[in-house]
Formats: structure tokens, C-alpha cells, sequence
């Protein structure tokens, strides 16, 4: 069934999946207080059939929930830290309190006492209650939904807090294992958002993080605790070594730039691609030539794609530009006497090519 929580003002928890016979499950929707079971494939009306839940998603949910309501009772009564909705996603949930900001400092303290009830074991307690009942008045609550008909679920974990609340809960607090808190982030309308794990997303978790480490320490050569100042010391290496290599690329571009200009008879067209250049690179090229009519056709990228231009004469480049983009699977326009675009497909290049000597075959013989 989908529950909605009385602390979650936007979400509900995700639905149990499982087999109702040997049907999957696909989707669980409540409508009033109706559990709408969406599946692979009808089922005969009247057939009696045995729901198989999938039990590790559902445990799963459980210890999220019940993880956020000691979280919150905790946060709230040691703290202040009011929360107006929370979220339980896939990977990881998150908490949104009422306020602008939390110290550090009591994030640290608050793991620390969220894992002191779970090694205690307090039991988490589900109690009916009649619609109306004067004991609702002592729990948590955010109000019942528009749709709500009938008797009222209270969840109770034993020395800390009750909640009205639907949603799936363990047993015990020792079945939790364990929470994480992650980090805080700035939530929405000046709220702040807590991101955490539960029982089996911590082991998880750290099984991926271990593995990374793992890979890390095989790549860089040592140990996990000079990680961050080999990575530190390579980016550093990199930012420097990309600097020289644009300064060289200035330099041979002004060199190509030189050689054209310098040619005898001036050459009507070039063509020029560098693989690990940029745009400057071309419009330190064009620059240097200082020429309409020597038509430049310049690229720069590998084969995932980069960049072009078409530089010459106006009317020229106006009239091959789109041709030569197309061929590139590129998107552009042109602007006076440069056509310049984004592009896709090098592979073409060289008919690009041919394309530009034709039409400059052509216009010469008119001449």
C-alpha cells in the first residue's frame, strides 16, 4: 500500500512490491481507503490468490522510516530543529528542518545519540486508535489527510516520542543496525535539508566506498590516507601542464597563421585541423592571416566532436557554411565573413573538403 506520512507534506512512501499469485506487482496507489493494486496482468475476478511481498525492498523502507522518526524526535527535543516534511529516495533520504542553519558540531552529536537508542533496542511500539480518541491529542502530528476515514495509527518509539503516522516501521530500534548522517544542504524558503542512511544503504555505502578505495589505491600507488594530496598534486601537474600546452598552441597557431600569409602566390584556401586546440586557437590563426580572401576552413576536436569555422569573404562564406555544418552534424551560423559551429563528425571532413574545393573550382571557371 502507499502510506502518507503525517510529518511529509509533498511525498508518500514509495509502494510494496511483490506477486499477487505468480503476477508482478507493479505499482501500489491508495485511493481513500483503498489499496489499488496495479499488475503484469489480469487475475480472474474472484480468484483467490497469495500476495508475496518483496520483502528486502520492504525492509528497506522500514528502516528508513523508522530511522527518520528517531532522527526528528532527537533533532527536535535535544536541538530544536523542527522538520516540516522529509523524503525517501532510492539511494538516500534526506530530513528538512525548519531552520536556516545546523552547527556542525550537532550533527556530530546527534549521530552519536540516534546510534546510542539503536544499541539500546527500544522497542517501536503500533498502536489503533478510534478516530476522535483523546489520546491523539499527546502525539506528533500534522493533521490527518482530506481523504482520511476511520481509525488512527500512532507509531511509538519506547522513551522518545509517538507519531501519528501509516507508513511501514520496524519492530525494534536494534533493527535499524545503524544511520549515517550524510551532510546538510540548503533546503527551500530558508529550511535545511539533512541527508542520511539507514541499516543496509550504510553497509552498502560503504561497500562502495572501500571499493573505490581499493581502485584509487591501485591507480595512485598508495595508501587511502595520501588520496587526497596525490589527487591535489595531479590536478595541480595537469593545471600546469595545460597551461604550457595552450601557450604552445598560441604559439604555433600564430606560426600557421605567419606561414599562410607569407606564401607565394597567397593561397585561396586552407584547410586546418588540430585535434587538441581550441577556439582561440582558430582566431589567433584568422587573425594572424588578416585576409577575407584566403578562405579558411579551421576545426579543432576528436573524434566525440568540437568545434569549426568557415572564414573568407561574406558572400563565400554564407554560401558554404550550412553545407559544410550539415556534413559535420554540426549547428551554427554565420556572422559577416565567419561561419562558426559546433560539430559532431569529423568522419566527414574530408568530403567537406571536397565540397569547398568544388564550389571554389566552380566560381574560378565562371571567373
Amino acid at each position: 500500500m502507499v502510506y502518507k506520512c503525517q510529518e511529509d507534506s509533498f511525498l508518500k512512501e514509495p509502494c510494496d512490491y511483490g506477486l499477487l499469485g505468480s503476477v508482478p506487482v507493479l505499482q501500489v496507489t491508495r485511493r481513500g481507503a483503498d489499496a489499488v493494486h496495479f499488475v503484469e496482468s489480469a487475475l480472474p475476478v474472484g480468484k483467490l490468490v497469495t500476495q508475496k511481498l518483496d520483502w528486502e525492498r520492504r525492509l528497506d523502507h522500514m528502516q528508513q522510516h523508522s530511522g527518520q522518526h528517531l532522527i526528528t524526535a532527537l533533532a527536535d527535543i535535544h536541538f530544536g530543529y523542527p522538520t516540516t516534511s522529509w523524503w525517501l529516495g532510492e539511494e538516500e533520504s534526506y530530513i528538512e528542518f525548519d531552520t536556516q542553519s545546523v552547527k556542525p558540531s550537532d550533527l556530530d552529536t546527534l549521530e552519536e545519540l540516534v546510534n546510542e537508542k539503536i544499541r539500546a533496542a527500544n522497542p517501536v511500539i503500533v498502536t489503533v486508535y478510534k478516530e476522535g480518541d483523546s489520546e491523539l491529542k499527546r502525539v506528533r502530528t500534522r493533521g490527518l489527510p482530506d481523504d482520511h476515514k476511520g481509525a488512527v495509527r500512532v507509531v511509538t518509539i519506547e522513551g522518545v516520542e509517538s507519531n501519528m503516522c501509516c507508513g511501514t516501521h520496524v519492530t525494534n530500534l536494534s533493527q535499524l543496525q545503524a544511520i549515517k548522517i550524510l551532510r546538510i544542504e540548503k533546503g527551500k524558503k530558508n529550511k535545511t535539508n539533512l541527508h542520511f542512511l539507514v541499516g543496509g544503504r550504510v553497509l552498502r555505502q560503504l561497500s562502495a566506498c572501500l571499493h573505490r578505495e581499493y581502485q584509487l589505491t591501485a591507480l595512485l600507488k598508495n595508501g587511502p590516507a595520501d588520496h587526497v594530496n596525490l589527487v591535489d598534486k595531479l590536478q595541480r601537474s595537469l593545471k600546469y601542464a595545460n597551461k604550457n600546452l595552450q601557450a604552445a598552441l598560441r604559439d604555433i597557431a600564430a606560426y600557421e597563421g605567419a606561414r599562410i600569409k607569407q606564401q607565394v602566390p597567397t593561397p585561396v584556401y586552407v584547410s586546418h585541423h588540430r585535434k587538441e586546440a581550441d577556439s582561440d586557437f582558430m582566431s589567433i590563426l584568422i587573425n594572424e592571416v588578416g585576409d577575407q580572401n584566403v578562405l579558411l576552413f579551421l576545426t579543432v576536436g576528436d573524434d566525440k566532436g568540437g568545434q569549426m569555422v568557415l572564414h573568407g569573404e561574406p558572400a563565400t562564406v554564407a554560401q558554404l557554411g550550412p553545407q559544410v555544418c550539415a556534413l559535420l552534424n554540426g549547428k551554427g551560423a554565420a556572422k559577416g565573413p565567419k561561419f562558426q559551429a559546433k560539430v559532431s563528425n569529423f568522419a566527414n571532413r574530408t568530403k567537406a573538403e571536397e565540397l569547398i574545393s568544388q564550389y571554389l573550382a566552380g566560381t574560378s571557371n565562371d571567373c
